[in-house]
C-alpha cells in the first residue's frame, strides 16, 4: 500500500500492462453471468478460467496470477471450492477480490462471507446494501458500487463517477467489473489504484457504448465492443477519478 492517487493517467498506463502481459484471472463465479464475465476479461486483454471442479481447482489457481470470488451462486461443494481456492492463493501472494453478492438475503450467505473476509482478502466490493452488513474490512481495499463507486483503504479515499443507468438494466456488469478489477491487480500491486483504474476503464467504456445504443440489449454488445477498443487518450479524456480526504 502506497499513499500515491489514481489518476487517469495511470489507468491508461495499467491497462496497457494488461494487454501486454495478458494476466490470468481464475474465476469462481455466479453461473448466470460467468461467459459475460469471461468475455469483460478477454477483451480488456486478461486469460479467464472458470472451473469449479475440486480436482482441478488448484491447478487452475496456481497457474492464475488472481482470483475472483464471487457469492452469487452457492451450494455447499462451491462453498468448499472457495475455500480451497483462497488457501491456495494466500499461499502463493496472489490477489485476490471477493464480492459479497445477496449477503443481505441469507444470514448463512452474510456468515460465509464473513468468514472469507476473516482471511484476508486484497478487495472486498459489493453495493451499498452489502457493504453495510459487510462493514469493516481491515486490510483491504473496500469498494461500495452504485452510480458513483467509492473506494477506500487504510490511508486513501476515491470516488469514481464514471459509468452509464445501463449497466444496472444487463445483469453481470458488475461481476464483470470484478473480473477487470482482478486483471488490473494481476499488474499492478497497489490495490486501490488497479481497483480504481479498472472501474473509471468500465465506466468510460460503459459510457462510449451507450451513444451507440438503443437500450440495454444493444448496450450490453456495445459495452463489451468499447472494453476492447478503448484506447489511452478515451481514459484520460473521459476518466472522472475524484480524490477525497480520509
Amino acid at each position: 500500500m502506497t499513499g500515491d492517487l489514481p489518476t487517469a493517467a495511470k489507468a491508461a498506463d495499467i491497462l496497457e500492462r494488461v494487454r501486454k502481459a495478458r494476466p490470468r484471472v481464475h474465476c469462481l463465479m455466479n453461473t448466470v453471468v460467468q461467459k459475460f464475465t469471461a468475455d469483460g476479461i478477454t477483451v480488456v486483454g486478461g486469460i479467464p478460467s472458470m472451473t469449479t471442479s475440486p480436482e482441478e481447482i488448484e491447478s487452475f489457481v496456481a497457474k492464475a496470477d488472481a482470483l475472483t470470488v464471487n457469492l452469487g451462486t452457492l451450494d455447499a461443494e462451491r462453498r468448499k471450492v472457495i475455500r480451497l481456492a483462497i488457501e491456495i492463493a494466500s499461499a502463493s501472494g496472489k490477489p485476490w477480490i471477493v464480492d459479497p453478492v445477496h449477503v443481505d438475503y441469507s444470514p448463512s450467505r452474510l456468515a460465509f462471507a464473513r468468514e472469507l473476509i476473516a482471511l484476508s482478502p486484497t478487495i472486498v466490493r459489493g453495493n451499498r446494501a452489502e457493504m453495510s452488513l459487510v462493514g469493516d474490512v481491515p486490510n483491504a481495499v473496500r469498494i461500495e458500487t452504485g452510480p458513483v463507486d467509492h473506494l477506500r483503504d487504510a490511508i486513501r479515499s476515491v470516488r469514481i463517477v464514471n459509468g452509464h443507468a445501463w449497466m444496472a438494466k444487463v445483469t453481470g456488469t458488475g461481476c464483470l467489473s470484478g473480473g477487470v478489477i482482478a486483471a488490473f491487480m494481476a499488474v499492478e500491486k497497489d490495490a486501490l489504484t488497479a481497483a480504481a483504474s479498472a472501474l473509471a476503464v468500465t465506466g468510460v467504456s460503459a459510457e462510449l457504448a451507450a451513444k451507440q445504443s438503443k437500450g440495454p440489449g444493444t448496450f450490453e454488445a456495445a459495452f463489451l465492443d468499447a472494453l476492447s477498443a478503448i484506447s489511452g487518450d478515451d481514459i484520460v479524456n473521459h476518466a472522472r477519478i475524484e480524490h477525497e480526504q480520509g
